[in-house]
């Protein structure tokens, strides 16, 4: 099949802040537009509980292809004009190795209609973005995704080894199964989750289209061990460097600090592009990449283009709450942006940028004010119990109950819920008994502090179409010469 290969990948970013509408803005220039396929399933669920105000989430429900899957979904969280402003969002199941049917279907439907409502109004290509650690709710979101017809699935925060495999079984309507990755395993044990696909398609389905699988790495050996020993196809690479946002490949070895507490980098952890190149697949260069000059030079060192998220994560068309973007396009204009490559934050171990930001989760005083609890769990660890089941942890839950789970105390160390504070972000904070709201917790890359040159003098705002626009303002210069010299907005690829 035809693969189209975009100049510009638009990053899948944290929770719904690569929102349908920013994807779809993104494809409707002719680039890739990517929605986060993170924590999906809550987003549809607080969303249908804020009454569905524009109808969008009806009008994806109406388009699922099992009517009826759709309205058990909608009779679960539906509220009629909206939920008091005072009362909390209704729970909705938490993942396991068994997950029960109602969160399933809630998982096809939530990802089936960011996909669905990216890809209406044009005929552009449209991705998912998937982290590897979030194992639990996989097949069902990309299955949800792919009933959408999605073109592209994004997969990083881990070794997605299994993925092409999966999406060719998906595609094919077969059962299929994801191998855990579960503490304590003894040797020789396996744990999988199953999902069987056929519970969500009518009867006499033969398949669906197979999406391209590009998989976001930070080294050239894993590059390598994707192309050349994943049993399905990987369709190329999105190379990330550490000034991105969200969460970063630790550095190589062991883990040393600066005098400010963040993870310091060195040149073992500079991939080898030439190497990358010579595997003949595609690659995209992502963390800090959003400047034309920055694009030309990709295009320079062989790569197909890049993946940019920061810029395009405050746009207008994005999913964080407009407030949040008010206050840091201030403090971008007023030059006191501030980005901490946070060692400890997240519960997965891997650094997470953090943005500096009064009121939110990276002011110590506010976390320490905020009452813990996991009661989204989307970051939980996998391990063994003694008698041979499994059980689910965070380091970023109470510290007693890690603990009597078998965690160490110090794994607990200054962690964050991240899943919290991520939904706090676009709006969609859990309200508390005690009235209290979840603070957001906001991530970019390093690259924040120049989106002035984005927004340009005498503007408050931005649109997804003007950081397009700024990147391509010279990438189409006909005195180009690399070897990328034409620099089309997109390449059909056999």
């Amino acid at each position: 099949m035809a693969m189209v290969l975009p100049l510009i990948i638009q990053g899948g970013m944290g929770v719904a802040v690569s929102s349908w509408r920013l994807a779809r803005a993104v494809s409707q220039s002719g680039q890739l537009g990517v929605v986060s396929g993170t924590a999906l399933d809550a987003v549809f669920a607080r969303r249908l509980q804020l009454g569905d105000p524009d109808g969008q989430m009806r009008l994806a429900a109406e388009n699922f292809p099992v009517r009826e899957i759709a309205e058990r979904v909608w009779a679960r969280y539906y509220v009629e004009g909206g939920k008091p402003a005072s009362r909390p969002f209704k729970s909705r199941p938490v993942a396991s190795q068994t997950s029960s049917q109602a969160l399933l279907e809630l998982t096809v439907l939530a990802n089936f209609a960011e996909v669905f409502l990216a890809k209406q109004g044009h005929d552009g290509i449209v991705g998912i973005n998937l982290l590897e650690k979030i194992q639990l709710p996989t097949l069902p979101s990309l299955f949800g995704a792919m009933l959408a017809n999605v073109n592209y699935v994004l997969m990083g925060a881990g070794i997605p080894r299994a993925i092409p495999s999966l999406l060719d079984s998906l595609a094919s309507l077969e059962p299929s199964r994801l191998k855990l990755d579960v503490t304590g395993a003894l040797p020789g044990e396996e744990f999988f989750v199953e999902f069987d696909p056929t519970e969500f398609v009518p009867t006499g389905s033969t398949g669906l289209p197979r999406p391209n699988f590009l998989a976001i790495i930070s080294s050239t050996t894993l590059a390598t061990t994707l192309a050349r020993k994943c049993t399905g196809r990987v369709d190329g690479f999105v190379v990330e460097g550490q000034t991105a946002g969200g969460h970063n490949a630790p550095p190589r070895g062991a883990m040393q600090l600066s005098d400010a507490g963040e993870p310091l980098y060195g040149p073992r952890d500079v991939p080898d592009l030439d190497e990358i190149a010579k595997l003949g697949l595609p690659f995209w260069l992502a963390g800090s990449y959003a400047d034309p000059e920055k694009l030309l030079e990709a295009l320079d060192s062989g790569a197909t283009g890049i993946q940019v998220g920061t810029a395009f994560a405050f746009c207008e068309e994005s999913g964080i709450a407009p407030e949040l973007k008010t206050r840091v396009i201030e403090d971008c204009l007023k030059g006191s942006s501030s980005v901490y490559t946070d060692p400890f934050a997240s519960p997965t171990g891997f650094p997470f940028k953090v943005l500096q930001l009064d009121g939110t989760l990276s002011d110590p005083e506010v976390a320490a004010r905020r009452n813990k609890v996991c009661d989204l769990a989307y970051l939980r660890q996998t391990y063994r119990k003694e008698d041979g089941a499994l059980g689910y942890r965070c380091p970023a839950e109470p510290e007693t109950d890690y603990v009597a789970k078998g965690g160490k105390i110090e794994d607990t160390r200054c962690r964050k819920c991240v899943c919290n504070g991520l939904l706090a972000t676009i709006g969609l904070g859990q309200i508390h008994k005690d009235g209290s709201v979840e603070p957001p917790l906001v991530t970019a890359g390093d690259d924040v502090a120049n989106l002035w040159r984005i927004i340009g003098k005498g503007r408050t705002s931005y649109q997804a179409a003007d950081v397009i626009d700024y990147l391509l303002e010279r990438s189409g210069s006909p005195t180009h010469t690399g070897r990328n010299a034409a620099c089309p907005l997109h390449i059909e690829s056999a």
